[in-house]
Formats: structure tokens, sequence, C-alpha cells
């Protein structure tokens, strides 16, 4: 029987709950300077898609059934993968989603929904989490149209800086293309 190295995870939290709580701060200042009706510096549009990529992608590299999952925790050959925060699974998932979607009711109500600095953000944020969402089964057809179509916007996106000339790329296609794109990470 193998045993896990065991590590002192940082602060002594859970693994994952300095993340949670790093992710849960840039949140904060995404959502504030929002709020505000404040341009988002790009060094935190990136920061906040960074974080997000990460979150919301699966922690274990291979995807296997709880019980399996189980055994080989019993038997020493993986490590317990605790929740972040002490918390229960997903809860951290599903206070960022509630955090993004409160954000663009509260700018709808407000008539600025349309017309805020955020709205790229949003839009990409909700094409991720709409791929995570919209994941459909392994079916070949499903993934090659997905794959083609987000090659394709991004190559359209991509060719005008190729050439040097990204001004005759329209500023919204830059942001679809990106969407695609987090669409496309957050189906797979």
């Amino acid at each position: 029987m193998s045993e896990y190295k065991k590590i002192w995870p940082p602060l002594g939290l859970p693994p994952g709950s300095v993340r949670a709580l790093l992710t849960l701060l840039i949140v904060a200042v995404v959502v504030t300077q929002t709020v505000r009706g404040q341009e988002i510096e790009l060094l935190w549009s990136e920061t906040l898609m960074i974080a997000l990529a990460h979150y919301f992608t699966t922690r274990r590299f291979l995807s296997l059934p709880p019980q399996v999952i189980r055994r080989l925790t019993d038997e020493g050959h993986i490590e317990p993968e605790p929740n972040p925060l002490f918390l229960p699974r997903y809860t951290i998932r599903i206070v960022l989603i509630a955090i993004f979607a409160g954000v663009a009711i509260y700018l709808y109500r407000r008539n600025e929904l349309f017309d805020s600095p955020a709205l790229p953000i949003l839009g990409v944020v909700f094409a991720y989490v709409l791929g995570i969402m919209g994941r459909l089964p392994r079916l070949r057809f499903w993934g090659d149209f997905k794959a083609a179509v987000v090659l394709l916007a991004l190559l359209a996106t991509a060719i005008p800086y190729f050439l040097n000339r990204p001004d005759l790329l329209p500023g919204q296609m830059r942001y679809l293309s990106l969407g695609l794109v987090l669409f496309y990470f957050g189906s797979r």
C-alpha cells in the first residue's frame, strides 16, 4: 500500500481555500468598479479570467467514479480532496455565478447593462459558465461543431492582428471571439 505524502496546506486551510479567497477578492474588486461605473483595468480583467478559468475547471486530472475515488483514498493511493474553506462542494462556484448574475441584474435594473464598461467581462464570464452548463454527452458531431466554430471565429479575429491591421476588426468581434473561446474551454 502506498502512502500519499501529507502536505501542510497554506494557512492550515483545506487545499484550494487560498485560491478561493483570492478569486473572491478579485471578483470583489471587479464588481466594485462595475457598480461604480468605472472602467475595469486590463490587469484586473485578465486576472479575473485566469482565476475563473481555474475555478471552473476540474481539479483532478482523471475523471473517476466516486466509488473508485473513495477506494483509492481509503487505500492511501490518493489524497482526499477537502472542499475549500470547509464549505460544501461547489459553494464557491455557485457564489461566483450568483455574484455575476446579481451584477448583471443590478445594471439591467438601472438601465446601464448595455452601456456598462463591464459588459464585455460579464459577457465572457457568462459565455464560460454557459459552456460549463451546456456540456452535452460526448457526441462526436457536437464536439467537432464546437471546435470548428471556435477555431474559425478565433482565426477571423487573429488574421487582422497577423496583418498588423487590428483596426479592421470591429471591437465586438474581439469580445464575441473571446466569449466563444471561453465557452469552448468551459464545455470541455
